[in-house]
This record gives C-alpha cells, structure tokens and sequence, in this order.
C-alpha cells in the first residue's frame, strides 16, 4: 500500500494551467485555420443533426400520404432526397475538410513543441542530465508527444464536434417533444456519473503509465548502453529482476487503466439501448393514448434517432476522456522539462578576436588573427581588453553538488601558460569536479576562480567555454563525416586547418588510410573505428579549436601503449604555450607534468614536481612504487 501511495505520489500532477497552456499554443499559432476548423464542424453537426429531421418530413410529408394515394407522384419526394443528398455532401466536404487542417494543427504544434523542448534541453545546466536519465528525457521525445499529437488531431476536433452536436441535437429534441427530453436528459445523467466513476479510477492509471514509461525507457537505454559490462559480470539475472520489477509497475498502471477503459463502452451502450427501448415505449405510450398532441409516427421515429444522436456524442467524449488524460500528463511532463530553470549566465566579460601592435596595444578585430582577448567593459563604460593567455588560478574553492554535503575542500592553485598540472588521486577524490568548475558546468559554493585575472563568473559562458578544450574519457563522436566530427571544435574550420589537427593529434595515417579518408562516414558514435582512433579524433577536434587552455580527463586511458605514445608526441606539441590540465590514472603521463596535485577526499594534500614527490616518498611515492593502487 505504501509503495502504490508512493508511486501515486511520484506522478505529474495535471492542473487547468496545463490545459490552458496548450490551448495557447495551439491557438497563437493556428488562429485562422481554427476559425475555418470550428465552422466546419457547426456545419458537420448541423448536418448531423439534420438527417433525423429530413427523415420526420420524409415519413409524414411523403411517405404516409403517398401509400394512401392511388396514383402516387414522386417529384416531390425525389426532390426531398436530392436535397438531402447536397446537404450530406456538404457534411462530408466539411468533415474532409478540417480533417485535413487539424492534421496541419496537430503536427505544426507538436513541432514547436519539440523544437521548444530542444532549444531549453540547450540551456539546461549539466546538473539536470546527471541527475535524469537519458531514456526518461527521450520518453518526452516518443511516448509523451504521440500521445500530445493524437490527442490534438483526434480528441480536440471530437471533442468539439461531440459539444456542439449535443446543443444542435438537444435543441431539437426539444422543439420535437420536451417531455420524451427530459426523460432521456433524467437517464443522460445516469451516463455521465458512470463514465466519470469509471474515468477517475482509470485516470490515475493512465497518468502513471506515462511517468512509468519513462523510467522503463530510462532503465533499458542504461542496460543497452552498459551492455558488455552486464555480461563481463553476469549482471543478466539481476538486470531481468530489475526490468521486471520496473515493468511489472508499468503493466499494473496499463491493466488497471485498460480494465476501467474498456469497460466503459460497453456499459455506456447497453444503458443507450435501454433508454432507446424506453423512449420508444414511452412515445407509442403518449402518442397511442393522445395525452401529447403532435407526436405522429415520424416525429417519434425522428425523436428515436435523435436519442441515437444524442447519445453518440456523450460515447465519443467518454471514449476520448482517458486519451485526455494520457495527453495532459504527457504535457505535463514536457512542460515540466519546458519550464526547467535554464542555465544561469550573469557574465559580462566577451572573448574578441584581436591584433597587438607594435607597441603591444590590443586592437579588437572581426576575423581571427591567432589571438584572443578579453573584453572587459566596466560600470563607467569604459572598455578594457586583456590578452587571453591561459592563467587559471583556484584560490579557497570548496564545492559541493548538494549545498549540505561538501566534496572539495580549500583548493588552491595556479597554473601559468606553458605549463601542464596534474591530477591524480582515487576515484571520487576531486579530479574530475575541479576541472568542472574550470568550465563551470558547475558554481563553486565559496573562494575564487580566476581566468588570467578575471573571475571567471563575470565571464560569458559561452566564451568561457570556447577558450578550453575538453577531451574525455569517454569518447562521443556524432553521426556525419570525420571531417564534421573534427569541426565541431571550430564549425569554420578549413580542411587545412582540419587536417593540421588531425596531424597534431597523430590522427592523419589512420584517416588516410580509410577507404573515403576525411569524407568517411561514422555511425554509432563511430563504432567502425577502435577505442584508440576515436580518441584521437576527440584530441583533434580539440586540437583544431586552438584553445590556450586544455582539460585532459583520462585522455589517454582507452588507448594502447604504442598509440599513446603517439598521442603524448602529438600533446607535447600542442602544450607548447598553453596551459593543460591532466587527470590520469596512468603516472607515466604525469611525469613531465610542472606540478602534480595529490587529491584525497576532496583536498590536495601532496604537490610539487616528480622528483619532489618522490624524494617525499609520501602517497605520490607509494602510487609511483606500486606500494598503493589508484581504486
């Protein structure tokens, strides 16, 4: 019971906001073609409406008369039908008609939903996808906008059309006989306390089928990207207990939503058919006895189908109810990534293109010139430009991704243009959160990081970010040529400048020798190439950005002893001037580092060159000797 209560506890709440939110959209955008759409359908409900009563003037005007007549002439009748026939013609053209339009409507709003949804997951902070999982956000993508669209293109217009063919058919149903009206009114009630008993149950099922799906997606999208670790450490068993306990929730919300579902329809006719048969016994009752006058054959024939009529539009609404529900809790949780709080940038210092004189003064430039600056403009107004040269210094930084849990303690550091600093220490000590705050994919909690000066928090972070170059552990190429892949470092990058990263990075033979060379295809974040190639293209796009300052995680730790070799020639050439970060677990690529950092529990607790450490024979000197071993 506690976990049913939690689970319902976990689901999107739907509110009148989100209603109206997408009513707006929907609205703002398709004003005119809704216009066209809400007129078509008052003609196709009119037109609906209109058969029952063609066919009360079919029965008492011509039919009846005629069956008395002994030379019957037909004109009139067959005038009667030709109309009927444009009318209905009509209807049809009519129902064609915004059909075609509320497709139009339908996947012009979920495009703009997608492509809000897009643009926000490019301002959200990085804080967001670690703490969400990937195939929960694709679920927004899959699940929670087909639901949006059939409900836009099906529900919507039914629901429309459902409305105001009850007002049609109830206002002539009360023009025909108010008496037999107010009996099937007396028994519409009944309907509707059924469906919205039924509905409410089924409701909260459908609304956690969706949140459900999203964590089924999430957890498959983890067991398929950690695949080979599941079978290296038989992790199959304890996987499948996983998916079934996860799925199971899944089809319990599914069953229990469909079981109250379909349920409904059925019930719903059986109660028509009943009131059919009593309307139809009660208006030969007071037609037969003559207490209502005016109430002929065809006017009860007309009022029977218009019962039918009435009755349609309260199944077709009931049957759209729990697609409502499904959409809105699908809207819900898109609006719910729509609204999330996007990255903050307060920054006001820009990175320019510049020139320096002869006499060392930076002019600002429109094209690139091989240098950078700062552009600092200060309260006065006054514009200061620094030279961008890649001093990075962290002075008291204490951290914590949780504001009551700290995870890096009084950091202090500089490092100067030229040099490399590294990183080393257990997994979990610091390494990796460090350079995070370098880019400020996270806000330090207290001290000061400063980029040649300049607190990095009055810096644009897009500027900012342009200025580093970042190569992962984990590799991530994306599907389009190797060419594209490496210019994503600088997306106006020329081949040459292309094929000169791809050198510095030891990159080029392997490339050449590819059938198609830099025109090669990837796919499958570039599954075709080994763990080594694919690093090197990360290198190279970082490479071809020219940044002053580089941040190597673990660069090196997917490639072979000869390849990394080749790599570390290529690093060395592309250090000269620059300022590099390094986290390695490997100390031969640290050895030539100006300053290794010892890191523990979030603290540097050893610095200093190789040789110091050693001579400290401290836990560097351990890590070196193979006394301890990096976790």
């Amino acid at each position: 019971m506690d976990n049913k209560k939690t689970m319902q506890d976990k689901r999107p709440k739907i509110s009148g906001n989100t209603v109206k939110r997408l009513l707006k959209i929907i609205v703002s955008n398709y004003k005119k073609f809704l216009i066209v759409v809400f007129i078509c359908i008052v003609i196709s409900s009119i037109v609906s409406v209109s058969a029952p009563l063609f066919s009360e003037r079919l029965i008492d005007d011509y039919i009846v008369p005629l069956l008395r007549e002994e030379n019957p002439q037909f004109n009139g009748l067959n005038k009667l039908i030709l109309i009927m026939a444009g009318v209905f013609a009509m209807g049809v053209f009519a129902s064609f008609v915004y059909s075609r339009l509320m497709v139009t409507i339908s996947e012009g709003t979920i495009k703009r939903i997608r492509d809000d949804m897009f643009n926000k997951m490019q301002k959200l902070p990085i804080r967001y996808f670690d703490t969400h999982t990937h195939g929960d956000i694709m679920s927004h993508y899959t699940n929670d906008i087909d639901t949006l669209a059939r409900m836009i293109s099906d529900s919507l217009p039914q629901l429309i059309s459902s409305i105001l063919s009850l007002i049609a058919v109830l206002i002539s149903m009360f023009v025909q006989s108010w008496q037999l009206t107010l009996f099937v009114l007396a028994f519409v009630l009944i309907m509707l306390r059924t469906t919205k008993s039924i509905t409410k149950r089924s409701g909260s099922y459908f609304v956690g089928q969706q949140a459900t799906l999203g964590k089924v997606n999430g957890y498959i999208e983890e067991m398929i990207n950690g695949q080979k670790v599941v079978k290296v450490f038989n992790y199959e068993d304890r996987a499948k207990r996983n998916f079934d306990r996860i799925n199971d929730e899944l089809f319990d919300n599914m069953v229990n939503a469909n079981r109250f579902s379909n349920i409904l329809m059925p019930i719903l006719n059986n109660l028509g058919n009943l009131e059919y048969v009593l309307v139809a016994i009660l208006g030969a009752y007071l037609a037969i006895s003559g207490k209502v006058q005016g109430l002929t054959i065809g006017v009860i024939a007309s009022f029977l189908a218009l019962t039918r009529s009435f009755n349609q539009p309260i199944k077709n609404v009931s049957s759209q109810v729990n697609m409502i529900i499904m959409a809105m809790a699908g809207a819900t949780r898109i609006f719910e990534l729509v609204d999330e709080e996007p990255e903050v940038d307060d920054g006001y210092v820009t990175l320019v293109n510049a020139n320096i004189d002869k006499d060392g003064n930076i002019i600002e430039s429109e094209k690139y010139t091989g240098h950078w600056a700062w552009k600092y403009k200060h309260q006065d107004g006054t514009l200061e430009y620094i030279e961008l040269k890649g001093y990075i210094e962290m002075e008291n930084v204490n951290f914590g991704y949780e504001d009551d849990k700290e995870i890096l303690h009084d950091i202090t550091l500089y490092a100067k243009p030229g040099q490399k600093i590294a990183f080393v220490g257990a997994t979990g000590a610091g390494k990796t959160t460090i350079t995070n705050l370098i880019n400020r994919f996270y806000d330090i909690k207290d001290g000061k990081i400063r980029y040649d000066g300049i607190n990095v928090n009055k810096i644009k972070k897009d500027d900012l970010r342009r200025s580093l170059g970042l190569v992962l552990q984990d590799t991530n190429l994306f599907t389009g040529t190797i060419k594209e892949n490496i210019k994503y470092g600088k997306l106006d990058a020329t081949d040459e400048e292309v094929i000169e990263a791809a050198k510095i990075a030891n990159a080029h033979d392997f490339i050449s020798m590819l059938p198609k060379g830099y025109d090669t295809m990837l796919t499958g974040n570039g599954s075709q190439l080994s763990q080594g190639q694919r690093q090197l293209l990360s290198i190279a796009r970082c490479a071809v950005n020219n940044p002053p300052v580089m941040i190597l995680d673990e660069a090196t730790s997917s490639i072979d002893t000869r390849t990394e070799k080749l790599v570390q020639d290529g690093m060395d050439k592309l250090m000269q001037g620059r300022t590099v970060f390094v986290i390695a677990h490997r100390l031969s690529t640290v050895r030539n580092s100006k300053a290794i950092m010892v890191l523990e529990n979030g603290r540097i607790i050893e610095r200093g060159t190789h040789e110091q450490l050693l001579e400290e024979k401290g836990q560097y000197y351990q890590l070196y000797t193979g006394a301890f071993e990096l976790e």
